[in-house]
């Protein structure tokens, strides 16, 4: 079953995603190490649909990574080269420290 993503924020940005491209999304962050799917699932269902359009396309290039790549980037050991890369990484370790 998948979880309702959806939330009651009229934010022009969250109109703009399709519960279908979320719900696809749920299963693609939901990855082999359970250290990834503590960070991603709810950056997903709690962040995602308020990101401008470039950093929700930043997160879906994210999910193309490998999970040690992603281990690495969200534990502090690496940073990608990839600027777009590190944006969305950084926007995602952020909330999670700002909580």
């Amino acid at each position: 079953m998948v979880p309702n993503t959806s939330n009651d924020n009229s934010d022009s940005n969250e109109q703009d995603v399709p519960d279908v491209e979320v719900n696809r999304l749920f299963w693609h962050s939901r990855r082999g190490m359970l250290e990834l799917d503590l960070l991603l699932v709810p950056f997903l269902k709690e962040a995602y649909r308020s990101l401008p359009k470039e950093d929700r396309d930043r997160y879906q290039n994210l999910l193309t990574s490998e999970d040690q790549d992603m281990f690495g980037w969200f534990m502090k050991r690496e940073t990608p080269e990839d600027p777009d890369m590190a944006r969305i990484v950084k926007i995602i370790l952020d909330r999670v420290q700002s909580k």
